[in-house]
């Protein structure tokens, strides 16, 4: 099943909404970055509620944008291992900001204070170790 990726226009944020301006694709890769998850199941029962049918188009969406990249899964047959492409992980400064903003405005998990906190101290070398850490689990 092929998708194709709609652009309404060159805007580079209306650009960037068409593939990730909706309620849950940015919540996959956050959980691909920040939480390990890798596999349907994972995002299926990462705590959002997601719907399969919805799931599953996400997925198909973020690969079909390049943003993922679906394998086979090297344990078992009836899955698949979704990674981020260096186009995925060029969003992590992306995700950081959206983080400091929400932070900074809202009442957030204690998690979320406390990696401001880090940031605070030296985004620049949190930004970097999250990527690498990334790389290495193999893009």
């Amino acid at each position: 099943r092929n998708k194709k990726i709609e652009y309404r226009s060159s805007c580079p944020i209306s650009t960037a909404l068409d593939i990730l301006g909706d309620k849950w694709s940015l919540l996959i890769v956050r959980d691909m970055v920040f939480n390990g998850m890798n596999t349907y199941g994972d995002f299926l029962n990462g705590g959002e509620k997601i719907a399969t049918n919805i799931l599953a188009d996400r997925l198909l969406l973020l690969e079909t944008a390049g943003i993922i990249t679906k394998q086979p899964h090297p344990e078992s047959k009836a899955k698949f291992l979704y990674k981020l492409t260096p186009k995925g992980i060029d969003l992590v400064p992306a995700l950081v900001e959206i983080i400091s903003w929400s932070e900074k405005y809202h009442e957030v998990h204690p998690y979320a204070k406390q990696f401001v906190k880090q940031l605070k101290n030296n985004k620049e070398a949190v930004v970097k170790q999250i990527i690498e850490g990334l790389k290495k689990g193999g893009v």
